[in-house]
Order: C-alpha cells, then structure tokens, then sequence
C-alpha cells in the first residue's frame, strides 16, 4: 500500500512539473510575441530593402539630401514615401473639390488615437486624401495608422529626422558642442544661438520636420504637387469637430469673394483658448496654427521666403512664420474663419504645451471636448459679413526669437528642403 501510495506521488509530482513547465513556455512564447515592436525598428524597416533592385536602391539613395545618404533606414523611409496611398479598394475616386489633410505627428500616440477617432466622425473625409507626416519611425504610430479605414491615407516619413541620427548630424553627434563656451574651449563642432546655447537635436526637429514637409507635400508627392487648391494642415493634438471638413470647404470657397487679401482659411480662432465669437459673422484674422489652411500660390510666396525662415533664430516653425516670414509679404497676412472653432487644441504634455486645467484636457486616453449639435453640421452662412480684427497680440516682427536655431548645419538643411525637388541635381525620384 505504501509503494502505491509513492508511485502515485511521484506521478502527481511529475505531472505538476510537466504543468510548470508548460505553463513556463508559454509564458516565454507570449512574452516574445508581445515585445513592441518599436524594438525591432531597425530589422523591419531593414526588410524593406531587402531584395530590392541595386539600381533602384542607387536612384533612391542618390535622390536623398548627401547628409542622408548611406543611412539605411533613411533610405528605407525615403523608399516607403513613394508607396501608394492606402484604401484605394475602398475609396477609388476622390472629390474634385478636395480639401487635402495633412496630419504631422511625431509619438505622442495616446494624443495621435484621439485625434484619429475624431477624423472619423468627421462628415465627408472619405472624400479626400489624408497625408500622415511622421518625423521620427516609431512602430506604434504605424499602428494607429494601420486602423484607418475611413478614407485614402498615405505615410510618409522625414528621412532626416535627428530621431533616426544616432551617432551624426542631424542627430547628436560624439563631436557637437553640449554647453556654453565649449566652442572656445574644446573646439568642437556647432554654433551657439543668439543666448550662447548649442543645438538640441529633439527641439530643432519641430522646424526641421515642418519645413521638410511643407516642400515634400508641396513639391514632391506626386498626389500633391499637381494640387492647386487648398491644403489643410493639423497636428497630433488636434480634435476635429465632425464639421470640420465641410466648413473648410465652405471657407476656402467663400474667401475668394468675402475676403480677397486673406491668404489662409483656418478651423480655429488664433487664440487656442478661444471657442469663438459666436457671432453671425466671418472674422479675418491673424493667422492661427490650428487647422490651417492655404493654397499653391501661398506656398509660392512662403518658400520665396525660405532663406528668412531658415536664418531666423528660433527652433518654432509658427513664431518664425509670425515673426519674420508674414511680416517679408509687405501687408497683413489675415486667415478666414468661422464665429465658432471646428477644431481644439487638447495637448497638454511634451513640446506642445495646452490649455491648462481650465480647458480641454485628455487624461487616461479619455478626451473632454463637448461637442454640440451645431458642431456636426455647416454652421457658416454664405449671406454674413466678415469683421475684421486688426493689430491683435501676438509675436510680430521685432521679435527676435527665443533660439534653439543658431547652428549654421541645421540652417543650411533647412535650405537645402527648399531645393531638394526644385534642383535639377536632386529631381531624380524613382
């Protein structure tokens, strides 16, 4: 009896190791599964080359800026921007009369999914192409991008992101001057700004990034460089009221007439803490940097500008636009908008600092903007007026920026987008 009851023992003792070790696998397995793949950036970006034609991949690399060339994962993304947009079963043909959206982001992807579900809900978005402009590769933005099915959408990434530059410019590189007066000191490598500060690679890619993707989107995507109309621009934090698109239509239709001298059609007041007037009237005011938008002859006049913007000693892509590109047009550069905001600025957290703890917040993913009745249908009317406000606050020109933007590398790359489709040296793309 003593025998059996041991037998019996070490075969309950055997199947609980066996379970053990089972349940132990399995946890490995899954473990592996569910690394992010943020982790494995650089093989499956790597996959993207492999197999591909030497010629091609020498015409892709020779279309690249020469601070770009030989970094593989620049030439993949510079690769991946000539892929077709996505959707195009479910979405053949776009409106005539399309509004382009162009959506820049880099990896706030709590903010980046709240922004996307309110595109959704936005009424008549299927009819037109929304451009996703990534600065920096990160695998859970792609993600997001993935989900989308409610009309076309093409990727494309900034091969010159200083966030896929470990070890050279535009990225940190082991020789770049860290502090004030190491340039004396160490002889090393940069200029300082106007307040004795050497360049942040994380700070400089906000000009860089919007500078490299108004001339690709402009200039270089063969979805858009055809584009005459109007072009509408939002970033990561920005809710769209289901409105939106419709009222920008009805804005970039009506301000030929209503207001001639506006060079832009914004969704939003230039005050973010603004809902609006609520008014029965347009309003012509400064340009905001809120679900803005302007057309081909605009963008003409902007990249005239290139070197002003380039020079201008101050890492904001919109402080350098109020503060030295606008005020070079030699008369006021006034937007058109509704009495009420179709868009909301909710972020609150990295570079973008929001509203504060009296506005709209997003906490836990969980997004608190009111949206009324009046949001979700056309509530701009062809027969109003526009009031025009004149010499509102704001950065104007005197201003002499807040830096970040003194390193003469950073300044000549900035050039060098303005020239990188107009060149015949660098027009090549395959």
């Amino acid at each position: 009896m003593a025998n059996l009851w041991k037998k019996q023992k070490l075969r309950d003792t055997g199947l609980c190791r066996l379970g053990i070790l089972f349940a132990v696998t399995v946890s490995i397995v899954l473990m592996l599964v569910s690394v992010p793949r943020t982790a494995l950036n650089g093989s499956s970006i790597d996959d993207d080359l492999d197999g591909l034609d030497k010629d091609l991949e020498a015409k892709l690399n020779a279309s690249l800026l020469s601070v770009a060339r030989g970094n593989r994962m620049s030439l993949s993304l510079h690769r991946r921007n000539h892929f077709s947009p996505r959707n195009l079963d479910l979405y053949p043909d776009l409106a005539k009369d399309r509004v382009v959206i162009v959506l820049y982001v880099h990896n706030r992807a709590q903010y980046f999914r709240v922004t996307v579900e309110s595109l959704s809900k936005v009424k008549g978005i299927s009819e037109t192409l929304l451009i996703v402009s990534h600065d920096g590769y990160f695998e859970e933005m792609n993600k997001i991008v993935d989900g989308i099915k409610f009309c076309q959408v093409k990727q494309i990434f900034s091969p010159y992101s200083p966030h896929i530059f470990r070890t050279s410019f535009p990225g940190v590189t082991p020789s770049d001057c860290k502090n004030k007066g190491d340039e004396v000191k160490t002889h090393c490598e940069g200029n300082p700004d106007q307040y004795g500060n050497h360049r942040s690679p994380k700070i400089v890619s906000l000009k860089h990034h919007w500078w490299w993707m108004m001339n690709t989107v402009w200039d270089g995507l063969e979805e858009t460089k055809g584009h005459e109309g109007h072009i509408l621009f939002i970033e990561e934090d920005h809710f769209l009221f289901p409105n939106a698109y419709r009222n920008i239509q009805t804005l970039t239709r009506l301000k030929p007439a209503k207001c001639p001298d506006c060079f832009a059609a914004n969704l939003a007041p230039s005050d973010v803490k603004s809902r609006g007037e609520g008014l029965e009237s347009l309003v012509a005011e400064r340009m905001g940097n809120v679900g803005y938008s302007f057309n081909r002859s605009v963008w003409e006049n902007i990249h005239q500008k290139a070197r002003e913007f380039c020079f201008f000693d101050d890492y904001n892509w919109d402080i350098t636009m109020w503060a030295t590109v606008f005020p070079s047009f030699g008369s006021p550069v006034y937007t058109l908008r509704g009495p009420r905001t179709s868009a909301v600025h909710f972020g609150k957290c990295g570079l973008h600092q929001g509203r504060g703890d009296e506005g709209d917040c997003i906490d836990n993913g969980v997004v608190n903007i009111e949206v009324k009745e009046t949001d979700k249908v056309v509530n701009i009317k062809e027969g109003w007026g526009v009031r025009v406000y004149k010499h509102q606050a704001g950065y104007k020109a005197g201003f002499k920026g807040w830096g970040g933007w003194g390193d003469e590398r950073d300044r000549h790359l900035c050039l060098d987008f303005a020239t990188m489709y107009r060149s015949s040296s660098s027009s090549a793309s395959p």
